[in-house]
C-alpha cells in the first residue's frame, strides 16, 4: 500500500514523532520515504538524528510528498496552506491533525483536493492511542483506508463522520485526561488505606490498564466484566455502591457532554 510512497509532515511536534516512531518501528516506510519540516531547526534536527529522516523546508516538504501531513497548530493551517499551496501536486492526499479545522476549511484553500481529517488522542506518543478519520469531499475509501493503517501504526483507528469529530474530542480527545484524573484519585485512595504511594500508582495505572485490555480483547460489555469480579455482599460491590452514590458515572457523562459542546465553541470561533 505504501510501497514506493513518500510522505511527509509539516510540524515536527509530539503527533508527528508518535507516527515517525510507529510507522517505521513497524517497518512501513523506510527514513528516505520521510521528510520533515518545522519552524525550529532544532526540532528537525533531534527528529532526523532519532529517525534518520530528511528535513527541509515547507516548501521542499510539499513538493517531495506523495502524503501530506499537516501536524500544526490549527491557527497555522491557514497561513501554511497559503505558503505551500502552489507546490502541493493535486495528486497528493493531504491528512490533518489540526484539531478543529474543518475538511471545508482546507478544501477552500486547495480546491479539489483530496483531505482526511484525523483526530488522535495523546497516547499515541506510547504506541497506544486512538484515533477518529473522516474524509473530504474528494478523498477516496482508498485513501481513508491508508491513513487507517498508517494510524493503526500508533494505536486504533475508527471512521466516522465528520459531524461526529467534537463528540470524538469531547471523549477520546480529552479522556485521557478523565483517566488520570481517577488513575490519581485511585493512586490517593491507595495511599489512604495504606500503601506506598509509588505501589499505589503502580496498582491504579496497572488495573487501568488491564480493564481496557480486557474489555477490547473479550469483546465483552464492561458490564458483564464487571458482574465476573462481584461477587455477592462481597468488597467490589461495596466499593460500586459509594460510586453510585456519588455519581461518577453520571459525572463522567457531563464531562463528556461538556467537552463536546466546548469543542463545538472552539470551532465556531476559528
Amino acid at each position: 500500500m505504501l510501497t514506493a510512497k513518500c510522505i511527509s509532515f509539516i510540524g515536527g511536534g509530539a503527533i508527528c514523532e508518535a507516527l515517525l516512531k510507529g510507522i517505521l518501528d513497524k517497518k512501513m516506510l523506510t527514513p528516505e520515504q520521510i521528510s520533515v519540516s518545522d519552524v525550529n531547526p532544532e526540532r528537525t534536527r533531534l527528529l532526523s538524528e532519532e529517525f534518520g529522516v530528511g528535513v527541509s523546508t515547507a516548501v521542499a516538504a510539499a513538493e517531495f510528498a506523495d502524503i501530506l501531513f499537516l501536524t500544526v497548530k490549527p491557527h497555522i493551517v491557514a497561513p501554511v496552506l497559503q505558503e505551500i499551496g502552489r507546490q502541493i501536486a493535486e495528486s497528493v492526499l493531504i491528512v490533518s491533525v489540526a484539531a478543529g479545522v474543518k475538511i471545508s476549511t482546507i478544501e477552500a484553500l486547495l480546491p479539489g483536493r483530496r483531505v482526511i481529517r484525523v483526530m488522535p488522542n495523546t497516547p499515541v506518543a506510547v504506541g497506544a492511542g486512538m484515533s477518529a478519520i473522516t474524509k473530504g469531499k474528494y478523498a477516496t475509501e482508498s485513501d481513508v483506508e491508508l491513513v487507517n493503517c498508517l494510524f493503526s501504526a500508533v494505536g486504533r483507528a475508527v471512521v466516522v463522520d465528520e459531524s461526529m469529530m467534537d463528540a470524538v474530542t469531547g471523549m477520546s480527545g480529552s479522556g485521557p485526561g478523565y483517566v488520570f484524573v481517577l488513575i490519581d484519585a485511585l493512586t490517593d485512595a491507595g495511599v489512604r488505606v495504606g500503601l506506598a504511594r509509588d505501589t499505589a500508582l503502580l496498582l491504579a495505572a496497572q488495573t487501568f490498564l488491564g480493564a481496557a485490555k480486557m474489555v477490547l480483547e473479550t469483546g465483552k460489555h464492561p458490564s458483564a466484566l464487571r458482574d465476573m469480579v462481584t461477587s455477592p455482599g462481597g468488597s467490589t460491590i461495596a466499593g460500586i455502591q459509594v460510586l453510585e452514590d456519588n455519581a461518577v458515572r453520571s459525572a463522567l457523562i457531563k464531562a463528556v457532554v461538556a467537552a463536546t459542546e466546548r469543542s463545538r465553541e472552539m470551532g465556531r470561533d476559528k
